[in-house]
């Protein structure tokens, strides 16, 4: 059975903020949220700074194929990983590992030492950095999403899944808006030096959680005895074998694949909307105003009643507003179009994160859980690669009008496919 924090009784199922009376799911929603505005925060400057450095989107893209390729080659490992080990202490190991790869980040780019690199050196020494972080999140993320169940009692999970939402969300609103100002006001050191003290922080948060020892499965001889690669196996067949959770990390995976514009941000700001560094954070924060506003409303009206169809007009609604703002020369309806975007976005993935916490059993969540994450992976880093590649072949607004267009054959697809789903009912 899935143990939770020990404490006053379990709140009311309808209580909207059931939650977060629970002291030690608290501190994984602020450690969530301080990593996030952190780890958004080095993703913006970064950005901003190659792209000013290079004025080509591809860079952009790089960025993110540098860090899929080890996360994606790790995280069913880190799935393994999660289940068999102690949660807590993975996260804290990986969140130490972020610290020094950030740590390495500000070394190169001080001044003293940026002026002394060639070029070619500095990116490279950036890409091999942000792929040592891939394979740190290929830990920390299984074993992080698995633990909230751990946290709460199973009544809670969709309430849960809310509100870590409105945890990732918040941080994706203070981040770019925070590293945007900051590297106005200070420039890109200080702005990597906060991102140290923000990871830190998250760091002494995610340790206050009392260890959680695995699960063990229900057969636990025939357990011990099968290898690594049939226990991956076991996440993977999993998957496959419950229709709700393939189809719907699948729709995220294509839709997010072509529909995201998040990477090529820079080339929108720098040269078709011309609002610089300010207005990257704005755009940047804009989609998570909307995703916070959304996932706050899923809070007290939770959209796993009739999780399969609002999860195909979500994705549906995503994919009108990715077009629009690919055909916005309006700075405010642009950010009008993101926030939308990623209002549609956050039902989906609080749906999606509660299916993930109520289907699999509590021997499997690690490796259902990783799983999910190469299919997270695959659609934002190597999307992101997608993204800069588009832009340098189509142009960049061809390139998002046709990542919305694919979006919506996306949707229609997957509608045809999977009516049955709509009789699913996660309550």
């Amino acid at each position: 059975m899935t143990r939770s924090d020990s404490g006053p009784p379990s709140p009311r199922q309808d209580d909207a903020y059931a939650a977060l009376r629970f002291g030690e799911f608290r501190n994984l929603i602020a450690g969530v949220f301080l990593f996030t505005v952190a780890m958004l925060a080095q993703e913006m400057v970064l950005g901003y700074e190659l792209y000013a450095m290079t004025h080509d989107p591809l860079v952009l893209g790089l960025t993110g194929l540098a860090e899929a390729v080890p996360f994606i080659s790790l995280a069913l490992f880190g799935g393994h990983f999660a289940d068999r080990h102690e949660r807590r202490r993975i996260i804290v190991m990986s969140l130490a590992f972020v610290l020094l790869g950030s740590a390495v980040l500000l070394a190169v780019t001080l001044p003293a030492v940026r002026g002394r690199l060639p070029q070619a050196t500095l990116l490279l020494v950036i890409y091999g950095v942000i792929a040592a972080l891939g394979l740190a999140r290929g830990f920390l993320t299984p074993a992080a999403g698995s633990l909230t169940a751990f946290l709460v009692p199973r009544e809670h999970y969709g309430n849960a899944s809310a509100w870590r939402s409105t945890g990732w969300q918040g941080g994706a609103i203070a981040g770019p808006l925070f590293a945007g100002f900051l590297y106005s006001l200070a420039g890109l050191t200080a702005t990597l030096a906060a991102v140290m003290l923000l990871t830190a922080l998250a760091l002494a948060l995610f340790s206050r959680i009392r260890p959680r020892p695995p699960q063990p499965p229900p057969q636990q001889a025939a357990q011990e005895d099968a290898g690594i690669w049939q226990s991956l196996r076991e996440g993977i067949d999993f998957v496959r074998r419950t229709p709700i959770i393939l189809y719907s990390i699948s729709l995220d995976l294509f839709s997010v694949l072509f529909g995201g514009v998040v990477a090529i941000l820079p080339v929108f700001a720098a040269d078709i909307l011309h609002v610089g560094a300010q207005g990257l954070g704005v755009l940047r924060a804009a989609s998570s105003v909307g995703a916070m506003l959304s996932v706050l409303a899923c809070t007290r009206y939770p959209p796993t009643h009739r999780a399969w169809r609002n999860l195909l007009v979500a994705v549906t609604g995503f994919g009108v507003a990715t077009l629009v703002f690919g055909l916005s020369r309006s700075f405010w309806l642009s950010v009008a179009a993101l926030f939308m975007a990623g209002a549609f976005d956050s039902v989906s993935v609080v749906i999606r994160g509660t299916v993930l916490q109520v289907m699999p059993p509590d021997h499997l969540r690690g490796r259902v859980i990783s799983v999910n994450s190469v299919f997270i992976s695959a659609s934002n880093e190597l999307g992101a690669f997608e993204s800069g590649l588009a832009a340098r072949l189509l142009g960049t607004v061809p390139s998002v009008v046709f990542g919305g267009a694919m979006t919506l054959l996306t949707a229609a697809y997957v509608w045809r496919r999977s009516k049955a789903l709509f009789a699913v009912r996660l309550e």
